[in-house]
């Protein structure tokens, strides 16, 4: 998986799949070069994928949790601005979102805060459903299809590749935005994650995080995981550099490399040098064979790939992800 399944157990976070961030991916625009594509993936109400426990699944996002999208201007592992998003209680099939926009100290706030970009949009539930404009940002919220292409089957096997791809004709909930680049950073590095909060008791707790693809699910520990979504990027280094570093030398590297290795994706903010082309792990395309590469750098390079290939249902034009998948599959 990506970061589908990301709390212990291959369990989503509090069991309630609306909380469950799978996939970020960033890139700069097709259709204007000025400005930065960032795209969140959630809520993976996938079925028939062996090993993965069986869950009630609910196709909305949740009413009390708050999505956020975090950049970094400044490498020091803090947000300097953020996009925020909360949705409405789903109700005879219909729900909506109000996106927020924030810098400085604002952007570091848990509660949204900011500029309101737009309130009330639609949630698009069908394949009918379109982008909308918030202010300077283009924006899509809605069902669909997942792009995240992996053998997941073959991980769980000792990297015996099945050829099966266990995301092919699955749906998720997508946050996806078309944002001018001076909203994000007047320099072309940028560092972007992703957090999932949600209220408990009136308090607003983060259950989700992420930046690199493939991390949490497959890198930490088990009794780890969990902790790890409650915490923070600014603190990855000093609670996770030592740890990972050990498990890349158990994995084939030599003590030398592995600490080079880990901080390639400590802290866990997926860097983007606007001046270069986007591939992971420089930002992160929609065809970018993800899974693979973290894999090959778990192991120094001793699994190969996958062989799987990108959904042949992404578009061309915004927001890139394919349509809605028709169920049962």
């Amino acid at each position: 998986m990506s970061n589908h399944y990301s709390a212990a157990n291959l369990r989503f976070p509090g069991d309630d799949a609306r909380l469950d961030l799978t996939d970020l991916f960033v890139f700069q625009s097709p259709d204007d070069p000025g400005t930065t594509v960032l795209i969140i993936d959630l809520n993976p109400y996938t079925t028939g994928m062996s090993a993965m426990p069986p869950f009630l699944l609910k196709s909305e996002f949740h009413p009390d949790g708050v999505y956020r999208i975090n950049i970094d201007t400044d490498a020091d592992a803090h947000a300097d601005a953020a996009f925020t998003f909360v949705f409405s209680e789903f109700r005879n099939g219909r729900q909506t979102g109000t996106a927020y926009y924030a810098t400085g100290d604002k952007a570091r706030q848990p509660e949204p805060a900011g500029e309101v970009l737009i309130r009330d949009t639609p949630v698009g539930f069908d394949a009918s459903a379109r982008s909308v404009q918030a202010g300077p940002v283009r924006l899509f919220t809605g069902v669909r299809s997942d792009p995240f292409f992996a053998d997941a089957d073959g991980s769980f096997h000792g990297f015996q590749w099945t050829g099966q791809d266990a995301f092919a004709d699955r749906n998720i909930l997508s946050i996806a935005l078309e944002v001018p680049d001076d909203m994000l950073s007047t320099d072309p590095e940028i560092g972007v994650w992703a957090t999932v909060s949600v209220r408990r008791d009136g308090e607003l707790v983060q259950v989700d995080r992420g930046g690199h693809p493939t991390i949490n699910p497959f890198v930490n520990p088990n009794n780890v995981k969990n902790e790890y979504n409650l915490r923070r990027p600014a603190d990855d280094l000093a609670n996770y550099l030592q740890l990972w570093s050990g498990l890349l030398e158990d994995n084939g590297y030599p003590p030398e490399e592995a600490e080079a290795a880990a901080r390639i994706v400590l802290p866990d903010i997926l860097r983007y040098d606007r001046g270069k082309p986007a591939a992971y792990p420089n930002g992160r395309t929609l065809t970018d064979d993800a899974f693979s590469a973290r894999f090959a750098w778990l192991t120094h390079g001793r699994v190969g790939p996958d062989g799987l290939k990108p959904h042949d249902d992404l578009l061309s034009e915004f927001p890139y992800l394919g349509p809605p998948n028709l169920y049962p599959v």
